[in-house]
C-alpha cells in the first residue's frame, strides 16, 4: 500500500473548495438573459382544476411568461414515467397513472405543481405566482394506505380501481405456511416503518437553455444519474432529441436517493426555457422541498416469524402495504418489492419465506428510494422481529442470532438473492466486544441507581448493493441496464483524466478514484482528475445510488486501466528493448524486472502521442474504456448495537454508545468509509427517535418545515464507535461491496431495540420521540 493507494487514509481532495465556498452548486450558475422561475402549486390534496386565469399575474411588473398544463399538453410533453414494470401476482402489470408535469386536469397532493412562472427576479416571480387564480373543486383525500384500499376511498387514478397500484408476492407461499403450523413458536407483530422526508443540504435547482441559434438545450441540475436525466427527457417524456440535449450535474449537495429521479421542474424548466426564449431557473425553498421532493420508507406490515424446538427459524410470512403517494415516481415500484423483499433473510438460514406486498396511491408527495431503499425497511422488520422473538423464548439475542446465521457460502436464499460471501459471526463477536455487551447489567444496575431506565439492542443487518447485474433486473422488469462506464485519458505529459459515468454527491469520487489510479500507476494523485456529471463530457453511464460507485463505477475504471497498463507496458518494452512480460510499473515508473532500466511515466506518455518510435502497427495515443456490467449484487453486512438512557420522568433518550462492525469487503479509504457509515447512523437514528412526515386527514403536511420535522443534531449522537472486518466481494475485480448505505440499515432497528428493552415492552413506534417514550413507560405502570 503507497501513501495514496488503496487502503491509504486519504484526506479528500474535494473538501479545499467545498470548505472555502468554492464549490459551484445549480444555483451558482448564471448564463447571459437568464430569469428566474416560481412554480404554482395546489393548497389542496384532491381537487378538479376548473379554471386557470393567468391575466393578473402576466400583468405584473418583470414577468415574462405564465405557462400552464394546457400549453405544455399542446406542445407534446409527455407524462412521468415508473421506469420498473412490476406485475401483480394474477399476471397484470402495475396501474400507472398519468403523471403530468403541469397538472392540467386534476391535483392529487398538497405541491402539485399546475403553472410556472417566468420573471426577471425571484422575487418577482413568486409574487405573481401568487396572483394566479386557480380555481378548484375540492375532493375527498385520502392519505392512508390502508384506508386508501377500503371500498368507498377517494379514487385517486381512474386507472387503479380502489387505488391499488399491484398486488405482489414472492416466495413460497404454502411452504411458508406449512413451516408456520409445524412451529414450536410463533412471533407475531404489526411493523410500521415511518414515512422521511430526504432533507439534503442542497435543495433542488433546475437551468433550463434553449439555444435557439443551435436548438440546442442545456439543463443544469441537482442530480445523482445526468445521463439518466437526458434519456428519459428526450424518450419519453419529448423535451428534446438526445442528441440535442446536454445535461450537466455539477457539485451536488447531498441527494440520499431524492435526485435520481426526473422530477416535472427540470423538464418544465427546458420547455419554458424555448416558450419564453430565455434561460429559466428554479431554485426550492424549503417547504417546497418538504412538499415536492419524492419521500421515503411508509410501510406498514404483518410479519410471522417461525421457530422450532431448537430455536431455529422455519418460516417468514409478511405482508406489506406500501404508500407510494400520488404517483409513481421513477423506480418507487422497485423499491418495496425488489429492493425489499428478496432481503427478507436477512442474515439467516431460512428455509422458508413469503412476501405480499400492495402498493397503493394516497393523495400524499410521491414515494421512492431514500437512502437504502427498500433494504432499511427488510432490515428494520426482520431485526425488530428477531429481538422480540428472543424476548418471548427466553434467550439471549445475540445467541439467538449466532444460532441462524448462515455460515456456508455461497448461499441461495428462498428469495432470489444468492450471498457470494460473509462472515457474519465475526461482525457479532466484534460488535459485542467493543460495547463491552457482556457487561451490560452492571451498567444498567448503575443507571437505575441514578433513577435512569437503560437498555441495549442490537441490529444484524445486510444489504444488496453494487446495483446492479442488467440481465437480472431487466429480467425483474428494469427498464435500463444497471452496468457502469469509464473512460481513462493519459495526457501527453502523464497526467490522467478518468471520466466516470458514476456521479459524486459527497462520497469522495475525486479522491477514491484518483487513489485506484495511483495504486496502479504510482501516480501523485493530484496528477489524477476525474470528470463526472456532464453528458457531453462523458460517454453514457448510469450514475450513483445503490452503494454502486465503488463496486460497479470502479471496476469500469479498473478494466480501463488494464487496457492502459497493457499498452503502456507494450510501449515501455519497445523503448527499453526488453520482454513485455518483464515491465513492471512502480512508483511513477516503467522497468524491466531485475534490472536498473526504467522509463518514466510522463516519457512513456508523451511517446504515445509524439508517436516518433511506437511499436508497430500500434496506434497513437494512450486512451481507453471500459463498459462493466456486474455479475451479483454485492452483500454488505455487520451488526450494529445500539445502548440508551431514558429519563422516565420526561421520556427523554440519550443514545450512550452506538457500536458498528461492518464488513464492506477491501476498502479504498478508510475515512471515507468511516464518515459515510456516520452519516449513515445519523440519519438512522434520525428515523428511529426525531423524523417523521405526517399529513392530517385533508391531505395537509404538517411537516413542512423545521419547525415540525425534526431532524438530527450533534447533541443527539455520540461518539461512534466504528470498525470493519473484510470477505472480499468474489464478483468484482476490486473486492468491493459499498458502504453508502449501511449505517442507515443497520441503524433504527438497533436504536427501537434499545429502547424497548430499557422500558420493557416489545414495541413502540417510530419516531420515538420524548412524548411517545414517556407515554410508553406510563402505560406499562397500570
Amino acid at each position: 500500500m503507497g501513501i495514496e493507494g488503496i487502503g491509504a487514509r486519504v484526506a479528500r481532495k474535494e473538501d479545499r473548495r467545498f470548505i472555502t465556498g468554492a464549490g459551484r452548486y445549480v444555483d451558482d450558475m448564471v448564463v447571459p438573459g437568464m430569469k428566474h422561475a416560481a412554480f404554482v402549486r395546489s393548497p389542496h390534496a384532491h381537487a378538479q382544476i376548473k379554471k386557470i386565469d393567468v391575466r393578473q399575474a402576466q400583468a405584473m411588473p418583470g414577468v415574462i411568461g405564465v405557462l400552464t398544463g394546457k400549453e405544455l399538453k399542446a406542445d407534446g410533453i409527455g407524462n412521468l414515467i415508473c421506469g420498473w414494470m412490476i406485475h401483480s401476482k394474477d399476471g397484470t402489470p402495475m396501474k400507472m397513472g398519468a403523471w403530468s408535469p403541469l397538472a392540467f386536469d386534476k391535483v392529487r397532493y398538497v405541491g402539485d405543481a399546475v403553472a410556472i412562472v417566468v420573471a426577471e427576479t425571484k422575487g418577482q416571480a413568486r409574487d405573481a405566482a401568487e396572483a394566479v387564480e386557480v380555481t378548484y373543486k375540492e375532493l375527498k383525500a385520502v392519505v392512508d394506505a390502508s384506508k386508501a384500499l377500503e371500498k368507498g376511498a377517494p379514487q385517486i387514478h381512474p386507472e387503479a380501481e380502489n387505488n391499488l397500484i399491484f398486488d405482489w408476492e414472492l416466495g413460497d407461499s404454502q411452504a411458508t405456511d406449512a413451516a408456520i403450523k409445524a412451529s414450536a413458536h410463533v412471533t407475531r407483530m404489526k411493523i410500521v416503518n415511518n414515512r422521511l422526508v430526504p432533507n439534503a443540504i442542497e435543495p433542488r435547482a433546475a437551468l433550463g437553455y434553449y439555444d435557439r441559434a443551435e436548438d440546442h438545450y442545456t439543463c443544469w441540475t441537482t442530480s445523482q444519474n445526468p445521463h439518466l436525466a437526458r434519456l428519459v427527457m428526450s424518450a419519453f417524456y419529448n423535451v428534446a432529441p438526445e442528441n440535442k440535449l446536454r445535461v450537466i450535474a455539477p457539485d451536488v449537495g447531498g441527494g440520499f436517493g431524492s435526485k435520481i429521479y426526473i422530477y416535472p421542474e427540470e423538464i418544465v424548466c427546458l420547455w419554458a426555457s424555448k416558450k419564453t426564449g430565455v434561460p429559466v431557473k428554479w431554485v426550492a425553498d424549503r417547504t417546497e422541498s418538504f412538499l415536492s421532493d419524492a419521500h421515503g420508507r411508509d410501510h406498514v406490515s404483518t410479519v410471522e416469524m417461525a421457530f422450532d424446538k431448537n430455536n431455529r427459524i422455519t418460516g417468514l410470512k409478511v405482508d406489506t402495504i406500501a404508500n407510494l403517494g400520488a404517483y409513481m415516481s421513477l423506480f418507487s415500484s422497485c423499491v418495496p418489492t425488489y429492493l425489499y423483499a428478496t432481503l427478507l433473510s436477512g442474515q439467516y438460514n431460512i428455509p422458508a419465506i413469503h412476501a405480499n406486498v400492495r402498493a397503493v396511491y394516497t393523495n400524499t408527495a410521491p414515494v421512492d428510494a431514500y437512502r437504502g431503499a427498500g433494504r432499511p425497511e427488510a432490515t428494520y422488520l426482520v431485526e425488530r422481529t428477531m429481538e422480540t422473538a428472543a424476548r418471548e423464548l427466553g434467550v439471549s439475542p445475540a445467541e439467538l442470532r449466532r444460532t441462524n446465521f448462515i455460515s456456508s457460502f455461497p448461499h441461495q436464499t428462498p428469495v432470489i438473492m444468492n450471498y457470494d460471501a460473509g462472515n457474519y459471526a465475526a461482525s457479532l463477536d466484534a460488535a459485542m466486544k467493543v460495547s463491552d455487551y457482556a457487561g451490560f447489567s452492571v451498567r444498567k444496575a448503575a443507571a437505575a441507581k441514578k433513577g435512569k431506565l437503560r437498555g441495549i439492542g442490537m441490529s444484524c443487518y445486510i444489504e444488496a448493493c453494487g446495483l446492479a447485474p442488467s440481465a437480472a433486473v431487466g429480467s425483474l422488469g428494469a427498464g435500463v441496464g444497471l452496468w457502469e462506464s469509464a473512460e481513462v485519458r493519459v495526457n501527453a505529459v502523464g497526467t490522467i483524466e478518468v471520466l466516470t459515468g458514476s456521479h459524486s454527491h459527497g462520497q469522495g469520487h475525486e479522491t477514491t478514484f484518483a487513489q485506484l489510479v495511483n495504486q496502479r500507476f504510482g501516480v501523485p494523485i493530484d496528477s489524477v482528475s476525474i470528470v463526472h456529471g456532464d453528458t457531453d463530457k462523458v460517454q453514457m453511464g448510469m450514475g450513483t445510488y445503490g452503494s454502486r460507485s465503488g463496486a460497479v463505477g470502479m471496476s469500469a475504471v479498473a478494466k480501463a486501466l488494464d487496457k492502459v497498463e497493457a499498452k503502456a507496458k507494450k510501449i515501455a518494452a519497445h523503448l527499453l528493448e526488453a520482454d513485455e512480460g518483464d515491465i513492471v510499473i512502480e512508483n511513477g515508473a516503467l522497468k524491466v524486472t531485475g534490472t536498473d532500466k526504467s522509463v518514466p511515466w510522463f516519457q512513456m506518455a508523451l511517446a504515445a502521442y509524439t508517436a516518433h518510435n511506437l511499436p508497430g502497427g500500434m496506434e497513437p495515443g494512450l486512451k481507453e474504456t471500459s463498459f462493466y456490467d456486474p455479475s451479483n449484487f454485492t452483500f454488505p453486512a455487520g451488526c450494529y448495537i445500539c445502548e440508551v438512557e431514558i429519563d422516565p420522568e420526561t421520556g427523554m433518550t440519550e443514545i450512550v454508545q452506538f457500536v458498528a462492525a461492518d464488513d464492506f469487503g477491501n476498502i479504498i479509504n478508510p475515512m471515507i468509509v468511516e464518515g459515510q457509515v456516520h452519516g449513515g447512523i445519523a440519519q438512522g437514528v434520525g428515523q428511529a427517535l426525531l423524523e417523521g412526515a405526517y399529513y392530517d386527514a385533508s391531505g395537509q403536511l404538517l411537516t413542512a418545515s423545521y419547525m415540525d420535522y425534526t431532524m438530527p443534531r450533534a447533541d443527539d449522537l455520540p461518539s461512534f464507535k466504528v470498525s470493519t472486518s473484510n470477505t472480499p466481494c468474489p464478483g468484482n475485480p476490486l473486492g468491493i461491496k459499498g458502504c453508502g448505505e449501511a449505517g442507515a440499515i443497520g441503524s433504527p432497528p438497533a436504536v427501537i431495540n434499545a429502547i424497548t428493552d430499557a422500558i420493557g415492552i416489545n414495541d413502540i413506534a417510530m419516531p420515538a420521540s420524548p412524548s411517545t417514550v414517556w407515554a410508553a413507560i406510563r402505560a406499562t405502570k397500570h
